[in-house]
Protein backbone atom coordinates (compact mmCIF):
# COMPACT_ATOMS: atom_id res chain seq x y z
CA UNK A 1 0.00 0.00 0.00
CA UNK A 2 0.99 3.79 -0.97
CA UNK A 3 2.23 4.38 2.80
CA UNK A 4 2.09 8.21 1.93
CA UNK A 5 -1.83 7.81 1.10
CA UNK A 6 -3.81 8.13 4.35
CA UNK A 7 -7.04 5.62 4.43
CA UNK A 8 -10.59 7.38 4.74
CA UNK A 9 -13.27 5.24 6.87
CA UNK A 10 -16.09 7.07 6.62
CA UNK A 11 -19.36 5.74 9.29
CA UNK A 12 -22.57 6.78 8.64
CA UNK A 13 -25.73 6.14 10.40
CA UNK A 14 -29.70 6.69 9.28
CA UNK A 15 -32.16 8.83 11.16
CA UNK A 16 -29.42 9.53 14.28
CA UNK A 17 -30.19 12.35 16.75
CA UNK A 18 -27.13 14.74 17.60
CA UNK A 19 -27.81 13.64 21.65
CA UNK A 20 -27.99 9.34 21.22
CA UNK A 21 -24.26 9.67 21.73
CA UNK A 22 -22.02 9.70 24.81
CA UNK A 23 -19.99 12.31 23.67
CA UNK A 24 -23.13 14.19 23.11
CA UNK A 25 -24.80 13.76 26.27
CA UNK A 26 -26.04 11.00 25.34
CA UNK A 27 -27.56 9.02 29.11
CA UNK A 28 -29.05 6.50 27.59
CA UNK A 29 -27.32 4.29 24.98
CA UNK A 30 -23.88 3.11 25.87
CA UNK A 31 -21.35 3.93 22.93
CA UNK A 32 -17.68 3.68 23.96
CA UNK A 33 -15.97 3.07 20.88
CA UNK A 34 -17.65 6.06 19.22
CA UNK A 35 -16.86 8.44 21.81
CA UNK A 36 -13.72 7.10 22.15
CA UNK A 37 -12.82 8.65 18.51
CA UNK A 38 -14.67 12.31 19.77
CA UNK A 39 -12.22 12.03 22.67
CA UNK A 40 -9.01 10.96 20.11
CA UNK A 41 -10.48 13.43 17.22
CA UNK A 42 -12.45 16.61 16.71
CA UNK A 43 -16.61 16.32 17.83
CA UNK A 44 -18.22 19.21 16.19
CA UNK A 45 -21.32 19.96 18.21
CA UNK A 46 -23.09 22.62 15.99
CA UNK A 47 -23.03 20.47 12.36
CA UNK A 48 -26.19 20.39 10.34
CA UNK A 49 -27.14 18.57 7.39
CA UNK A 50 -28.75 20.20 4.11
CA UNK A 51 -31.94 18.19 4.31
CA UNK A 52 -33.64 16.42 7.08
CA UNK A 53 -34.16 13.14 4.89
CA UNK A 54 -31.81 10.59 2.94
CA UNK A 55 -31.33 10.98 -0.55
CA UNK A 56 -31.11 14.65 -0.51
CA UNK A 57 -28.84 14.49 2.14
CA UNK A 58 -26.91 11.87 1.03
CA UNK A 59 -26.56 13.41 -2.45
CA UNK A 60 -24.56 16.22 -0.48
CA UNK A 61 -22.40 13.79 0.85
CA UNK A 62 -21.47 12.71 -2.28
CA UNK A 63 -20.92 16.11 -4.35
CA UNK A 64 -19.83 18.81 -1.05
CA UNK A 65 -22.76 20.60 -2.91
CA UNK A 66 -26.22 22.43 -0.95
CA UNK A 67 -29.34 21.08 -2.28
CA UNK A 68 -30.15 23.84 -4.98
CA UNK A 69 -26.74 23.25 -6.75
CA UNK A 70 -27.17 18.73 -6.64
CA UNK A 71 -30.64 18.94 -7.52
CA UNK A 72 -32.03 15.93 -5.03
CA UNK A 73 -34.62 17.87 -4.05
CA UNK A 74 -36.90 15.37 -2.08
CA UNK A 75 -36.47 11.44 -1.40
CA UNK A 76 -37.57 9.87 -4.89
CA UNK A 77 -35.54 12.48 -6.77
CA UNK A 78 -32.47 10.64 -8.17
CA UNK A 79 -28.77 12.03 -8.60
CA UNK A 80 -28.02 11.45 -12.29
CA UNK A 81 -25.90 8.32 -12.57
CA UNK A 82 -23.15 10.50 -14.80
CA UNK A 83 -23.16 13.46 -11.95
CA UNK A 84 -19.28 13.44 -10.89
CA UNK A 85 -18.65 12.38 -6.89
CA UNK A 86 -16.16 12.68 -4.26
CA UNK A 87 -16.03 8.79 -5.05
CA UNK A 88 -15.06 8.97 -8.55
CA UNK A 89 -12.12 12.00 -7.27
CA UNK A 90 -10.46 9.59 -4.98
CA UNK A 91 -10.95 6.91 -7.23
CA UNK A 92 -9.11 9.17 -10.63
CA UNK A 93 -6.12 9.62 -7.27
CA UNK A 94 -5.31 6.30 -6.69
CA UNK A 95 -8.05 5.22 -3.68
CA UNK A 96 -9.56 2.08 -3.73
CA UNK A 97 -13.58 2.71 -3.11
CA UNK A 98 -16.14 1.02 -1.36
CA UNK A 99 -19.88 1.44 -0.28
CA UNK A 100 -21.15 -1.43 2.86
CA UNK A 101 -24.63 -1.31 3.76
CA UNK A 102 -26.99 1.72 2.62
CA UNK A 103 -26.56 3.97 -0.36
CA UNK A 104 -30.27 5.05 -0.96
CA UNK A 105 -28.62 7.54 -3.59
CA UNK A 106 -31.71 6.18 -6.08
CA UNK A 107 -35.53 5.47 -4.57
CA UNK A 108 -35.94 2.29 -2.58
CA UNK A 109 -39.33 2.20 -4.18
CA UNK A 110 -38.28 2.32 -7.34
CA UNK A 111 -38.48 -0.05 -9.93
CA UNK A 112 -35.21 -2.40 -10.91
CA UNK A 113 -35.86 -2.00 -14.39
CA UNK A 114 -35.42 1.76 -14.16
CA UNK A 115 -32.58 2.30 -11.04
CA UNK A 116 -29.67 0.33 -10.97
CA UNK A 117 -29.12 0.12 -7.29
CA UNK A 118 -32.32 -2.01 -7.04
CA UNK A 119 -31.31 -4.66 -9.33
CA UNK A 120 -27.36 -4.48 -9.12
CA UNK A 121 -28.01 -7.68 -6.10
CA UNK A 122 -30.25 -9.54 -8.31
CA UNK A 123 -27.67 -9.43 -11.40
CA UNK A 124 -24.57 -10.61 -8.56
CA UNK A 125 -23.16 -7.30 -9.44
CA UNK A 126 -20.88 -5.61 -6.63
CA UNK A 127 -20.02 -2.52 -8.88
CA UNK A 128 -18.53 0.02 -10.07
CA UNK A 129 -20.98 1.94 -9.43
CA UNK A 130 -21.41 5.99 -8.40
CA UNK A 131 -17.49 5.93 -8.62
CA UNK A 132 -17.74 2.87 -6.21
CA UNK A 133 -15.53 0.20 -6.89
CA UNK A 134 -17.64 -2.36 -5.17
CA UNK A 135 -21.12 -1.91 -3.16
CA UNK A 136 -22.78 -4.34 -0.78
CA UNK A 137 -26.25 -2.90 -0.28
CA UNK A 138 -28.66 -3.16 2.83
CA UNK A 139 -31.61 -1.75 3.85
CA UNK A 140 -34.21 -1.76 6.88
CA UNK A 141 -36.54 -3.96 4.62
CA UNK A 142 -36.57 -6.67 2.17
CA UNK A 143 -37.59 -5.63 -1.27
CA UNK A 144 -35.37 -8.23 -3.31
CA UNK A 145 -33.09 -5.04 -3.90
CA UNK A 146 -30.29 -5.42 -1.72
CA UNK A 147 -27.39 -7.48 -1.08
CA UNK A 148 -28.24 -8.15 2.43
CA UNK A 149 -31.57 -9.21 1.03
CA UNK A 150 -30.62 -12.02 -1.03
CA UNK A 151 -28.00 -12.86 1.42
CA UNK A 152 -30.55 -13.46 4.05
CA UNK A 153 -32.67 -15.73 1.17
CA UNK A 154 -30.46 -18.77 3.04
CA UNK A 155 -32.24 -18.03 5.79
CA UNK A 156 -35.59 -18.45 5.01
CA UNK A 157 -37.26 -18.73 9.21
CA UNK A 158 -35.52 -15.41 10.06
CA UNK A 159 -35.72 -13.41 6.77
CA UNK A 160 -39.51 -13.61 7.52
CA UNK A 161 -39.01 -12.47 10.83
CA UNK A 162 -39.03 -9.05 9.71
CA UNK A 163 -40.93 -6.40 9.75
CA UNK A 164 -43.46 -6.00 6.84
CA UNK A 165 -42.78 -2.16 6.32
CA UNK A 166 -44.07 -1.99 2.59
CA UNK A 167 -47.24 -2.26 1.69
CA UNK A 168 -50.06 -0.78 -0.71
CA UNK A 169 -50.40 2.61 1.33
CA UNK A 170 -46.47 3.19 1.75
CA UNK A 171 -45.61 2.22 5.61
CA UNK A 172 -47.93 0.65 8.36
CA UNK A 173 -48.13 0.94 11.63
CA UNK A 174 -47.92 -2.50 12.36
CA UNK A 175 -46.71 -3.71 16.08
CA UNK A 176 -45.73 -6.49 18.17
CA UNK A 177 -44.52 -4.78 21.56
CA UNK A 178 -45.85 -4.30 24.73
CA UNK A 179 -47.81 -1.29 24.37
CA UNK A 180 -48.24 -0.90 20.59
CA UNK A 181 -46.36 1.74 19.64
CA UNK A 182 -45.68 1.47 15.96
CA UNK A 183 -43.39 -0.75 14.50
CA UNK A 184 -41.70 -1.73 17.22
CA UNK A 185 -41.17 -5.59 15.80
CA UNK A 186 -38.87 -7.82 18.54
CA UNK A 187 -37.63 -10.71 16.25
CA UNK A 188 -36.50 -13.86 16.88
CA UNK A 189 -32.91 -13.30 14.47
CA UNK A 190 -29.73 -13.99 15.50
CA UNK A 191 -27.69 -11.50 15.97
CA UNK A 192 -24.99 -12.17 13.06
CA UNK A 193 -27.59 -12.03 10.33
CA UNK A 194 -29.21 -8.28 11.59
CA UNK A 195 -28.27 -6.22 9.18
CA UNK A 196 -25.73 -3.74 11.39
CA UNK A 197 -23.54 -6.98 12.32
CA UNK A 198 -23.69 -7.76 8.76
CA UNK A 199 -22.87 -4.29 7.54
CA UNK A 200 -19.33 -4.58 9.78
CA UNK A 201 -18.54 -7.94 8.67
CA UNK A 202 -18.69 -6.90 4.59
CA UNK A 203 -16.64 -4.38 6.00
CA UNK A 204 -14.00 -6.01 7.11
CA UNK A 205 -14.41 -8.40 4.50
CA UNK A 206 -13.82 -6.24 1.95
CA UNK A 207 -11.06 -4.27 3.82
CA UNK A 208 -9.03 -7.41 4.38
CA UNK A 209 -8.23 -6.96 0.13
CA UNK A 210 -6.63 -3.55 0.62
CA UNK A 211 -3.15 -4.38 0.78
CA UNK A 212 -1.99 -2.44 -2.45
CA UNK A 213 -4.00 1.21 -2.52
CA UNK A 214 -5.21 4.07 -0.11
CA UNK A 215 -9.02 3.10 0.29
CA UNK A 216 -11.85 5.31 0.98
CA UNK A 217 -14.27 2.69 2.47
CA UNK A 218 -17.85 4.37 3.42
CA UNK A 219 -19.57 2.01 5.74
CA UNK A 220 -23.28 2.98 6.05
CA UNK A 221 -25.51 1.36 8.57
CA UNK A 222 -29.08 1.32 7.91
CA UNK A 223 -30.37 1.76 11.68
CA UNK A 224 -31.56 3.27 13.80
CA UNK A 225 -33.68 4.23 11.22
CA UNK A 226 -37.65 2.68 11.77
CA UNK A 227 -38.76 0.17 12.07
CA UNK A 228 -37.16 -0.65 14.80
CA UNK A 229 -37.11 -4.54 14.85
CA UNK A 230 -34.09 -5.49 17.09
CA UNK A 231 -33.22 -9.15 17.65
CA UNK A 232 -34.89 -10.54 20.85
CA UNK A 233 -31.17 -11.25 22.40
CA UNK A 234 -31.11 -7.77 22.45
CA UNK A 235 -34.15 -6.49 24.26
CA UNK A 236 -32.39 -6.85 27.85
CA UNK A 237 -30.17 -4.08 27.01
CA UNK A 238 -33.08 -1.23 28.36
CA UNK A 239 -36.48 -1.81 29.29
CA UNK A 240 -38.70 0.10 27.94
CA UNK A 241 -40.49 1.23 31.48
CA UNK A 242 -36.48 2.52 32.51
CA UNK A 243 -36.82 5.46 29.78
CA UNK A 244 -37.13 8.69 30.59
CA UNK A 245 -39.59 10.59 28.42
CA UNK A 246 -38.30 13.47 26.29
CA UNK A 247 -37.45 16.80 27.36
CA UNK A 248 -39.35 18.49 24.61
CA UNK A 249 -42.43 16.08 25.56
CA UNK A 250 -44.93 17.39 27.42
CA UNK A 251 -47.53 15.30 29.80
CA UNK A 252 -50.75 16.54 28.92
CA UNK A 253 -52.18 17.10 25.51
CA UNK A 254 -53.33 21.25 26.35
CA UNK A 255 -49.31 21.29 27.36
CA UNK A 256 -48.46 19.99 23.36
CA UNK A 257 -50.28 22.14 21.82
CA UNK A 258 -49.23 25.07 23.63
CA UNK A 259 -46.13 24.32 22.44
CA UNK A 260 -46.47 23.17 18.70
CA UNK A 261 -49.11 26.70 18.42
CA UNK A 262 -45.94 28.27 18.54
CA UNK A 263 -44.91 27.19 14.90
CA UNK A 264 -46.23 27.19 11.61
CA UNK A 265 -49.68 25.59 11.41
CA UNK A 266 -48.41 21.92 9.73
CA UNK A 267 -46.82 20.97 13.30
CA UNK A 268 -49.97 21.01 14.89
CA UNK A 269 -51.40 19.47 11.88
CA UNK A 270 -49.43 16.34 11.87
CA UNK A 271 -49.89 15.92 15.76
CA UNK A 272 -53.27 15.71 15.26
CA UNK A 273 -53.63 13.76 12.06
CA UNK A 274 -55.22 16.28 9.72
CA UNK A 275 -52.13 17.03 7.50
CA UNK A 276 -49.83 14.30 6.03
CA UNK A 277 -46.76 16.27 4.40
CA UNK A 278 -44.21 13.97 4.30
CA UNK A 279 -43.93 10.01 3.07
CA UNK A 280 -42.42 8.98 5.83
CA UNK A 281 -44.79 8.99 8.20
CA UNK A 282 -47.26 6.38 7.80
CA UNK A 283 -50.85 7.83 6.15
CA UNK A 284 -53.06 6.49 9.63
CA UNK A 285 -50.22 7.75 12.06
CA UNK A 286 -51.87 10.12 14.96
CA UNK A 287 -49.37 11.56 17.23
CA UNK A 288 -51.76 12.89 19.07
CA UNK A 289 -52.81 9.33 20.26
CA UNK A 290 -49.26 8.20 21.06
CA UNK A 291 -49.54 7.16 25.03
CA UNK A 292 -46.17 8.38 27.14
CA UNK A 293 -45.19 3.76 26.89
CA UNK A 294 -45.41 4.33 23.70
CA UNK A 295 -42.85 6.92 23.45
CA UNK A 296 -40.63 4.87 26.10
CA UNK A 297 -40.91 1.76 24.46
CA UNK A 298 -39.82 3.30 20.88
CA UNK A 299 -36.54 5.46 22.43
CA UNK A 300 -35.63 2.08 24.17
CA UNK A 301 -35.44 -0.05 21.15
CA UNK A 302 -33.77 3.45 19.31
CA UNK A 303 -31.10 3.20 21.49
CA UNK A 304 -30.71 -0.48 21.69
CA UNK A 305 -29.80 -0.07 17.95
CA UNK A 306 -27.29 2.59 18.72
CA UNK A 307 -25.94 0.44 21.13
CA UNK A 308 -25.47 -2.21 18.17
CA UNK A 309 -23.74 0.38 16.29
CA UNK A 310 -21.19 1.42 18.11
CA UNK A 311 -20.47 -2.17 19.04
CA UNK A 312 -19.97 -3.05 14.92
CA UNK A 313 -18.29 0.01 14.91
CA UNK A 314 -15.76 -1.18 17.70
CA UNK A 315 -15.11 -4.57 15.50
CA UNK A 316 -14.05 -2.59 12.92
CA UNK A 317 -11.76 -0.10 14.23
CA UNK A 318 -10.16 -3.49 16.23
CA UNK A 319 -9.63 -4.75 12.94
CA UNK A 320 -8.19 -1.91 11.72
CA UNK A 321 -5.53 -1.66 14.58
CA UNK A 322 -4.85 -5.70 14.37
CA UNK A 323 -3.83 -5.74 10.96
CA UNK A 324 -1.95 -2.07 11.04
CA UNK A 325 -4.27 -0.03 9.37
CA UNK A 326 -5.28 2.35 12.48
CA UNK A 327 -2.88 4.43 12.56
CA UNK A 328 -2.85 5.73 8.76
CA UNK A 329 -6.74 5.66 8.53
CA UNK A 330 -8.61 9.24 8.82
CA UNK A 331 -12.51 8.06 10.86
CA UNK A 332 -15.18 10.00 10.03
CA UNK A 333 -18.24 9.41 11.72
CA UNK A 334 -21.72 11.51 11.11
CA UNK A 335 -25.72 10.31 10.19
CA UNK A 336 -27.75 11.60 7.16
CA UNK A 337 -30.70 13.29 9.50
CA UNK A 338 -31.82 12.92 13.00
CA UNK A 339 -35.50 11.85 14.22
CA UNK A 340 -38.26 13.35 16.49
CA UNK A 341 -38.21 10.53 18.92
CA UNK A 342 -41.39 12.24 20.81
CA UNK A 343 -40.12 15.72 20.73
CA UNK A 344 -43.15 18.15 20.64
CA UNK A 345 -45.19 14.44 20.92
CA UNK A 346 -44.28 13.96 17.10
CA UNK A 347 -42.11 11.00 15.80
CA UNK A 348 -40.18 10.22 12.55
CA UNK A 349 -39.53 13.06 10.12
CA UNK A 350 -40.29 15.65 8.04
CA UNK A 351 -40.50 19.58 7.35
CA UNK A 352 -39.43 21.06 10.60
CA UNK A 353 -36.37 22.38 10.87
CA UNK A 354 -35.10 21.43 14.66
CA UNK A 355 -32.26 20.29 16.35
CA UNK A 356 -33.95 16.85 16.35
CA UNK A 357 -33.34 16.49 12.89
CA UNK A 358 -31.48 18.82 12.07
CA UNK A 359 -28.29 18.93 14.05
CA UNK A 360 -26.28 15.94 13.60
CA UNK A 361 -23.06 14.07 15.42
CA UNK A 362 -19.96 14.48 13.23
CA UNK A 363 -16.35 13.39 14.50
CA UNK A 364 -13.33 13.37 12.59
CA UNK A 365 -10.56 11.19 14.19
CA UNK A 366 -7.49 12.14 11.86
CA UNK A 367 -5.10 9.32 11.62
CA UNK A 368 -2.95 8.64 14.62
CA UNK A 369 0.24 9.48 13.08
CA UNK A 370 -0.33 12.55 12.42
CA UNK A 371 -0.04 13.28 16.11
CA UNK A 372 -3.44 16.17 16.16
CA UNK A 373 -4.66 17.31 19.03
CA UNK A 374 -8.42 16.67 19.85
CA UNK A 375 -10.46 19.53 19.70
CA UNK A 376 -14.39 20.38 20.39
CA UNK A 377 -15.66 22.79 17.62
CA UNK A 378 -18.43 24.82 18.17
CA UNK A 379 -18.35 26.45 14.71
CA UNK A 380 -21.31 25.67 12.64
CA UNK A 381 -20.01 22.39 9.93
CA UNK A 382 -22.24 20.54 7.41
CA UNK A 383 -22.61 17.39 4.93
CA UNK A 384 -21.18 19.59 2.44
CA UNK A 385 -17.61 20.30 4.35
CA UNK A 386 -17.09 16.58 4.40
CA UNK A 387 -15.78 16.09 0.53
CA UNK A 388 -13.70 18.46 0.61
CA UNK A 389 -12.50 17.01 3.50
CA UNK A 390 -11.35 13.74 1.93
CA UNK A 391 -9.70 15.85 -0.34
CA UNK A 392 -7.90 17.48 2.06
CA UNK A 393 -6.50 13.78 3.78
CA UNK A 394 -6.24 12.70 0.42
CA UNK A 395 -4.01 15.72 -0.06
CA UNK A 396 -5.75 15.77 -3.47
CA UNK A 397 -7.18 19.14 -5.01
CA UNK A 398 -10.75 19.23 -4.75
CA UNK A 399 -13.23 18.67 -7.68
CA UNK A 400 -14.48 22.43 -8.36
CA UNK A 401 -18.05 21.25 -7.82
CA UNK A 402 -17.30 21.33 -4.22
CA UNK A 403 -19.04 24.47 -2.37
CA UNK A 404 -18.27 23.22 1.17
CA UNK A 405 -14.75 23.85 2.74
CA UNK A 406 -12.49 21.02 5.02
CA UNK A 407 -13.82 20.83 8.65
CA UNK A 408 -11.90 23.14 10.82
CA UNK A 409 -9.99 20.95 13.26
CA UNK A 410 -10.23 23.93 16.13
CA UNK A 411 -12.63 27.19 16.69
CA UNK A 412 -9.55 28.85 16.04
CA UNK A 413 -9.35 27.28 12.56
CA UNK A 414 -13.26 28.05 11.91
CA UNK A 415 -12.77 31.52 12.62
CA UNK A 416 -9.95 31.67 10.00
CA UNK A 417 -12.39 29.97 7.29
CA UNK A 418 -14.70 32.69 8.47
CA UNK A 419 -17.57 29.97 9.42
CA UNK A 420 -20.64 31.97 10.71
CA UNK A 421 -23.55 29.75 8.98
CA UNK A 422 -24.80 26.67 7.51
CA UNK A 423 -28.09 26.34 5.23
CA UNK A 424 -30.75 23.30 5.30
CA UNK A 425 -33.52 23.11 2.70
CA UNK A 426 -36.28 21.75 2.33
CA UNK A 427 -38.88 21.03 -0.57
CA UNK A 428 -41.47 18.34 -0.70
CA UNK A 429 -44.38 17.45 -2.74
CA UNK A 430 -46.94 14.82 -1.35
CA UNK A 431 -50.49 14.97 -3.28
CA UNK A 432 -51.89 18.30 -3.13
CA UNK A 433 -49.60 19.54 -0.56
CA UNK A 434 -46.20 21.07 -1.53
CA UNK A 435 -43.79 22.65 1.20
CA UNK A 436 -40.67 24.53 0.52
CA UNK A 437 -38.80 25.47 4.23
CA UNK A 438 -35.15 27.47 4.27
CA UNK A 439 -32.86 27.64 6.97
CA UNK A 440 -29.92 29.72 8.33
CA UNK A 441 -28.30 29.05 11.39
CA UNK A 442 -25.61 31.53 12.42
CA UNK A 443 -22.78 31.34 14.74
CA UNK A 444 -24.05 34.11 16.96
CA UNK A 445 -26.60 31.48 18.27
CA UNK A 446 -29.71 32.13 15.46
CA UNK A 447 -31.92 29.95 13.91
CA UNK A 448 -34.23 31.28 11.25
CA UNK A 449 -36.67 29.82 8.44
CA UNK A 450 -38.43 30.85 5.95
CA UNK A 451 -41.83 28.93 4.68
CA UNK A 452 -41.75 29.86 0.70
CA UNK A 453 -45.13 30.21 -0.93
CA UNK A 454 -46.83 26.85 -1.09
CA UNK A 455 -50.29 25.12 -0.90
CA UNK A 456 -50.23 25.92 2.96
CA UNK A 457 -48.62 28.91 3.22
CA UNK A 458 -48.61 32.29 1.87
CA UNK A 459 -44.79 33.21 2.34
CA UNK A 460 -44.51 35.54 5.44
CA UNK A 461 -44.40 32.76 7.77
CA UNK A 462 -41.63 31.10 9.55
CA UNK A 463 -39.59 30.79 12.84
CA UNK A 464 -36.78 32.57 14.26
CA UNK A 465 -35.04 31.68 17.58
CA UNK A 466 -32.46 32.27 20.14
CA UNK A 467 -30.56 29.23 20.90
CA UNK A 468 -28.14 30.87 23.64
CA UNK A 469 -31.76 31.80 25.77
CA UNK A 470 -33.91 29.34 24.08
CA UNK A 471 -31.58 26.07 22.81
CA UNK A 472 -34.83 23.73 22.65
CA UNK A 473 -36.81 26.39 20.11
CA UNK A 474 -39.72 26.79 22.01
CA UNK A 475 -40.15 30.76 21.84
CA UNK A 476 -41.03 31.54 18.32
CA UNK A 477 -39.74 35.35 17.79
CA UNK A 478 -40.91 35.69 13.90
CA UNK A 479 -43.81 37.86 14.54
CA UNK A 480 -41.81 39.45 17.74
CA UNK A 481 -41.97 43.68 16.82
CA UNK A 482 -38.53 43.72 18.30
CA UNK A 483 -36.73 41.53 16.46
CA UNK A 484 -38.16 42.25 12.71
CA UNK A 485 -34.70 43.88 12.02
CA UNK A 486 -32.98 41.16 13.00
CA UNK A 487 -35.39 38.87 11.27
CA UNK A 488 -34.91 41.01 7.81
CA UNK A 489 -31.17 40.71 8.02
CA UNK A 490 -30.80 37.14 8.38
CA UNK A 491 -33.25 36.16 5.25
CA UNK A 492 -31.40 38.63 3.17
CA UNK A 493 -28.22 36.73 4.78
CA UNK A 494 -29.71 33.65 3.69
CA UNK A 495 -31.05 34.24 0.07
CA UNK A 496 -27.42 36.10 -0.59
CA UNK A 497 -25.24 32.80 0.41
CA UNK A 498 -28.04 30.25 -0.77
CA UNK A 499 -27.10 28.70 -4.24
CA UNK A 500 -29.62 29.58 -7.71
CA UNK A 501 -31.32 25.90 -7.84
CA UNK A 502 -30.65 23.64 -10.40
CA UNK A 503 -32.12 24.01 -13.36
CA UNK A 504 -34.17 22.35 -14.75
CA UNK A 505 -34.78 21.08 -11.52
CA UNK A 506 -34.52 17.00 -11.35
CA UNK A 507 -37.75 15.31 -11.90
CA UNK A 508 -39.04 12.98 -8.58
CA UNK A 509 -39.16 9.34 -10.09
CA UNK A 510 -40.45 7.31 -7.65
CA UNK A 511 -41.22 7.26 -3.70
CA UNK A 512 -39.11 7.24 -1.02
Amino acid sequence: MDSSKRNILLITTDQMRFDAIGCNGGLIARTPHIDQLAANGINYLRAHNQNVVCMPARATIMTGQHVASHGVWMNGVCLPEDQPTIAHHLKSHGYRTALLGKAHFEPWLGSPDQFFENRMAAMGHTGPHRGFDHMELANHFFEGHSHYDHWMNQFPEHKSAFYPMVTERGQNTASSGATGAPQIWPMDVPLERYHTHWVADRTIDWLSGCTDAPFFCWMSFPDPHHPWDIPESERHRHHWRDMPLPRLYRDTHEARLALLDQKPKHWRGYYEGTLWTNLESPRDFVPAEMTPAQIQEINAYTHIENELIDDAVGRVIEWLGANGLDDNTDILFTTDHGELQGDFGLLFKGPYHIDALMRLPMIWRPAPSRNLPAAIVTAPVGHLDLAKTFCTIADIEPPGYCEGNTLPISDEDASQQVRDIILTEWDSQHGPIDMHLKSLYHAHGWLITTYEPSHLYEGTEGELYNLNEDPDQLINRWADPAYQSLKQDLISELYDRLPSPREPALPRQAPV
